[in-house]
């Protein structure tokens, strides 16, 4: 990944790429693959050794998902910024069941209580949002397929249509093609999820 800046032609004008737009861009894909890694580490050891102790990797999750929104570049600031609000609010939900229950018993309690998805809703809504972004821009079908997954999983499992072995193979599925999705993202140039950089520049000069 190369440091040198480098100058395009956008839409509204010629814009700059440097070193620090590939940091942003560097730092966005490896909380996205944190995050993935970290989902995919939960549904292993929930698997194999209960879900009891899996509270460390909800934390990675959330850690990963927020730098994921703090790095990523979205044309329409207030869509970013909402985002961002349902992710802080999903983690609150999350701090409350954890206050309430215990950390160990978060998941059991999302399981044997659906009502509880309410809180942390947010979070995963967040995260279809940034699915639907990566779809939108690269037309990539894990990303769409993510988009998807996820409100058909919870909002399945809120509604007590889904059975356990289906929503089980569906968070499954959702996992491996987030894990798709970031992995997929190192071997594209910086550039592409820069986007225009000229479009953000006429957008914050229009709402000065």
């Amino acid at each position: 990944m190369t440091s040198a800046p480098a100058t395009y032609q956008g839409v509204y004008g010629p814009y700059t790429v440097t070193a620090e737009h590939r940091q942003e861009v560097l730092f966005y894909r490896l909380s996205l693959l944190l995050l993935a890694l970290a989902q995919a580490g939960l549904l292993i050891q929930w698997r194999q050794w209960g879900p009891s102790l899996c509270w460390p990797w909800l934390l990675l999750m959330g850690l990963g998902l927020g730098g994921a929104l703090r790095w990523v570049h979205i044309y329409v600031r207030p869509l970013h910024r909402s985002l961002q609000l349902f992710w802080l609010l999903g983690c609150l939900g999350a701090a409350v069941l954890a206050w309430r229950v215990g950390p160990t018993a978060i998941l059991p309690t999302l399981v044997a209580q659906p009502l509880w998805i309410w809180a942390v809703g947010p979070f995963f809504a967040a995260l279809a949002g940034l699915g639907f972004k990566e779809f939108f821009c690269f037309q990539r079908p894990e990303a769409i397929g993510l988009t998807l997954l996820l409100p058909l999983l919870l909002l399945g499992w809120l509604a007590g249509v889904l059975s356990a072995p289906i929503a089980a193979a569906l968070l499954g599925l959702e996992s491996l093609l987030l894990l798709l999705l970031a992995l997929r993202k190192f071997p594209m140039a910086p550039e592409a999820d820069l986007g225009d950089l000229s479009v953000f520049a006429h957008l914050d000069a229009h709402r000065a």
